[in-house]
């Protein structure tokens, strides 16, 4: 294992986090904020609980979800689409770290930085309300498996793209819309029966349902189910990877 390798990669990608600071960090900070103020202001005075649990609290794993996808896939999209973009992909392929050292050090530095925004957002969310976590360490572990689950898949979009506005088409057209409607901000419970079987396939409902749980201890769908999810699109994702390397597609041409 060429650990000097692994962490030469993880750290200029973590160092790319210090020197865009605002955008990275700051900047999802304050959006969440604005949700907190909007939903739980306008929304808030109109639906006090939702299955015994104050509305504020209630979208935190919501937007703690919200946050962990959009910027785990478009973290690890950037970090291997802009070797490529400016050509020193082949100056990696060619030196002495193999395929499992060069996933570990993109997608372990942008699966840290989303698990960073997580843990910031949870604290940001503090100062809101009044946070109750019933399974502290599922929900870390819920945390820590999407990070890595869709940050995988970011580097898998990251390989794909051509251009900068393919990077986005994912994050923006199905991962966000998939978030808002997967019970994010609702519960399932209140659509009409046909929706409610509509809304289940969602993969995005069994990740909002799992961490939802692991706070209050209610859940659209089992925990386990949940839990089953997230691994097994963190196995597709690590064989579609693999895949990517032996074949040497869109990396070799």
């Amino acid at each position: 294992m060429n650990v000097h390798g692994i962490l030469a990669i993880y750290r200029f990608e973590m160092a790319r986090t210090r020197r865009t600071l605002l955008q990275s960090i700051v900047a999802p900070v304050i959006t969440t904020s604005l949700y907190f103020i909007v939903f739980g202001a306008a929304i808030g005075s109109r639906i006090q609980e939702v299955g015994g649990i104050g509305y504020g609290a209630f979208i935190v794993p919501g937007l703690i979800m919200l946050n962990l996808l959009t910027h785990s896939i478009s973290n690890a999209s950037f970090g291997i689409y802009f070797p490529k973009f400016v050509g020193t992909i082949y100056e990696m392929l060619s030196a002495p770290i193999s395929t499992i050292e060069v996933v570990l050090g993109y997608v372990g530095a942008a699966a840290t930085k989303s698990l960073i925004l997580g843990l910031i957002i949870l604290a940001t969310a503090a100062f809101f309300i009044d946070l109750q976590i019933a399974h502290p360490f599922v929900m870390l572990l819920f945390i820590v498996l999407t990070s890595l689950s869709f940050s995988l898949l970011g580097f898998i979009l990251g390989i794909w793209a051509d251009n900068f506005e393919k990077l986005s088409v994912v994050p923006m057209l199905v991962v966000t819309p998939l978030v808002f409607l997967g019970g994010s901000f609702y519960s399932t419970d209140m659509l009409p029966p046909f929706w409610q079987s509509i809304s289940l396939m969602n993969p995005v409902l069994y990740l909002v349902s799992g961490l939802r749980w692991s706070f209050y201890e209610i859940a659209e769908v089992d925990v386990w189910v949940s839990m089953a999810s997230i691994i097994g699109f963190l196995l597709l994702c690590l064989g579609i990877v693999v895949y990517i390397f032996k074949t040497g597609y869109k990396l070799r041409s």
